[in-house]
């Protein structure tokens, strides 16, 4: 038995999360709706977008851990690599998320 919520349930979970925050989140791709990954690109007030995946830890749980960020000189890359993220797992969940806090948005989400 698969303990994780449906995808489609922690998607808007994390989209009251940065609501809560004072924020703002969208899913820019909708992936399989009961088991899809979910990734999130994280913007913040000028800042660098920065892309978090769910990873596995050596004690057998998950949590998010930023993969990628944007590079402010070469924006296209960043959004080419979003791109090819999804291309390769049509059962993705891509969230963006605009807050105040990333960091504290982060570690609110559900592991």
């Amino acid at each position: 038995m698969d303990d994780r919520l449906p995808a489609h349930v922690e998607a808007d979970a994390i989209r009251r999360i940065a609501e809560s925050m004072g924020g703002f989140a969208t899913v820019l791709s909708r992936g399989e709706r009961h088991a899809g990954a979910i990734a999130i690109v994280i913007i913040g007030r000028g800042k660098p977008a920065w892309l978090y995946e769910r990873m596995p830890t050596p004690d057998g749980n998950r949590r998010f851990v930023r993969t990628a960020e944007e590079d402010i000189e070469k924006k296209s890359e960043f959004s080419e690599r979003l791109t090819r993220r999804c291309d390769r797992d049509p059962d993705l969940w891509l969230i963006e998320a605009d807050v105040p806090e990333r960091e504290r948005f982060i570690a609110a989400l559900p592991g």
